[in-house]
């Protein structure tokens, strides 16, 4: 399998160091949404999937003006996935499965440029859209984003050890180089998503941390970075569950399993821009 790293969706809220680690409390913070593109024998598989294209002409019809307003997205044509996928040679259509961590606006906004493919998701993540709780979970499903009605495969929480991990399966109609990991507590249903990359598996950890400093053995993170995981967390429980569960799989298996969040700019930078195939 080839597998690249994409960004699909630069945003830049306020808060410099507050927010990315980085020197700097003025400027505007660097976050990105980061993507894997991997071409399979079966066709092209996505995992998340950015704002999406529409963001860039209605932006606030996609991604709501509170989002906008906070988050200060970049709204590039050039960076949503199916302009980068027509860009490294390939066709919308030679997409056939997608696999969000969950399906929060900033990563299930691409899915409209992929209406016929296959969306692999928990039950419990789809339960959470189709019916949110609370207000919590209003804010975080933007109506317009599945209204072309997507092609859902809703899985249940079960499978076999991984790692750690517990319940860890494949995907459907994909081959075991792909699997579905649970970390729930940023979202109901949020997933881990499992891609091997050669000797090595790539762990796509989504909105599970946000900041390297998370997975290290004395674990930290950048003050605003912390405040806003608590605000949007769904279950506090599950989210530092997983966090450490994380932290100890890149502690004890870290030769083997390279894990990466979808927002830090620092993650993304370890590897090469994609190329041409």
């Amino acid at each position: 399998m080839l597998v690249r790293h994409l960004n699909c969706g630069t945003m830049r809220p306020p808060g410099g160091r507050l927010i990315d680690g980085d020197p700097g409390l003025l400027r505007r913070a660097r976050m990105v949404c980061h993507c894997l593109l991997v071409e399979t024998e079966d066709g092209l598989v996505l995992v998340d999937t950015g704002v999406g294209l529409p963001a860039t002409d209605r932006p606030a019809e996609w991604l709501g003006k509170a989002f906008l307003l906070v988050v200060n997205p970049v709204l590039d044509r050039a960076e949503s996935a199916v302009e980068q996928l027509k860009a490294l040679g390939y066709r919308p259509e030679d997409v056939r499965h997608i696999v969000p961590t969950h399906l929060d606006l900033d990563h299930a906004g691409g899915l409209a440029d992929f209406p016929e493919v296959t969306v692999h998701v928990y039950q419990d993540e789809l339960d959470a859209m189709r019916s949110p709780a609370d207000a919590g979970e209003r804010s975080r499903y933007r109506s317009a984003q599945f209204a072309h009605g997507p092609k859902f495969r809703p899985y249940h929480t079960s499978g076999e050890p991984w790692f750690g991990f517990d319940a860890v399966r494949p995907l459907d109609g994909l081959s075991e180089d792909i699997l579905i990991v649970p970390l729930t507590g940023h979202s109901r249903g949020h997933a881990g998503v499992a891609v091997r990359d050669g000797d090595r598996w790539l762990l796509h950890a989504g909105d599970a941390y946000f900041h390297p400093g998370e997975l290290a053995p004395e674990p930290h993170a950048p003050a605003g970075v912390a405040l806003f995981e608590s605000l949007v967390q769904q279950n506090k429980h599950s989210r530092l569950h997983n966090q450490s569960r994380l932290r100890e799989l890149a502690a004890t298996h870290g030769d083997e399993v390279t894990i990466f969040s979808a927002h830090a700019a620092a993650d993304l930078r370890q590897y090469p821009a994609p190329s041409h195939p």
